[in-house]
């Protein structure tokens, strides 16, 4: 067993061999982001390698911000744009049409994920009664996004009720002093496994992120020939990410990590 620690946050990782990923990841596999485009940033190679994606949007991808929709006209018009550019995307991977969570109960929002979890909760339930995958893939509990953060949650709650081994990407973060972290853990327990992405994955994964284009330039944030997972350490949902403040802190997003991390425990205590 090894353990890391990020500020306030400790990781604590259990046994696995390193070649786990190569079953559990390429076979039949539920997929669970917070918006269309996390799944090509997180898994856009695996995508193509797994037998049986199922691609699980969590949120509607459309904040209440104008800041993010303005240019498309309204709030309403972004959000069909951003399923419709998502649905694209899985064609470009092979995947079949994405299950969005929001198109069957509208709380679930950009940004209000955590504020929705039981909701959310019972929809995956059902979902994975009736798919019953061999894994689940789903984001890291990291601070960058309170939805991904949420996503990470709910992976973590759906493989302890099916017994299904979940595994986490990471997306972004802040560290403790505040720098960003592009694709690397924040909590490194020496179990990351780096996947190697072919030339025709690449090509895949390049064409998945072209669909995004109400994005515009963000997705060249990152490095698409990087893909990193493991499996889902053990996190301590009720505590915030790290000591100092987090990614949607820093960017004064209306939600705080205290207000977010206060309601992961309430769905981890009505769990138990």
């Amino acid at each position: 067993m090894s353990e890391a620690k990020v500020g306030a946050k400790a990781c604590i990782s259990g046994f696995m061999s390193w070649g786990d990923w190569k079953l559990e990841l390429t076979g039949r596999v539920l997929v669970l982001v917070a918006h269309a485009d996390d799944e090509c940033v997180g898994f856009g190679a695996l995508l193509t390698r797994m037998r049986e994606a199922c691609v699980v949007i969590a949120t509607d991808g459309a904040p209440r911000d104008e800041y993010f929709w303005r240019r498309f006209g309204s709030r309403d018009a972004y959000r069909k744009l951003r399923a419709e550019e998502g649905r694209r995307a899985m064609q470009r991977a092979g995947v079949r049409e994405p299950v969005l969570l929001a198109e069957a109960d509208g709380r679930l929002e950009d940004q209000h994920l955590f504020l929705n979890l039981e909701a959310a909760y019972r929809q995956l339930e059902a979902l994975t009664e009736r798919v019953r995958p061999e894994a689940i893939a789903t984001l890291a509990y990291e601070g960058g996004h309170p939805d991904h953060d949420s996503c990470s949650l709910l992976g973590w709650r759906l493989g302890e009720r099916f017994g299904v081994p979940v595994w986490e990407a990471p997306l972004y973060s802040r560290g403790g002093a505040g720098e960003m972290r592009l694709q690397r853990f924040l909590c490194e327990t020496g179990e990351e496994v780096a996947i190697k992405v072919s030339e025709a994955e690449l090509g895949r994964k390049r064409a998945m992120c072209a669909e995004y284009a109400s994005q515009g330039d963000f997705l060249q944030t990152f490095d698409a020939q990087c893909e990193v997972v493991r499996r889902q350490v053990r996190y301590e949902y009720g505590e915030a990410p790290h000591e100092g403040k987090t990614n949607y802190e820093l960017w004064q997003w209306w939600m705080s990590a205290r207000e977010v991390s206060a309601k992961f425990a309430e769905f981890v205590k009505a769990a138990r």
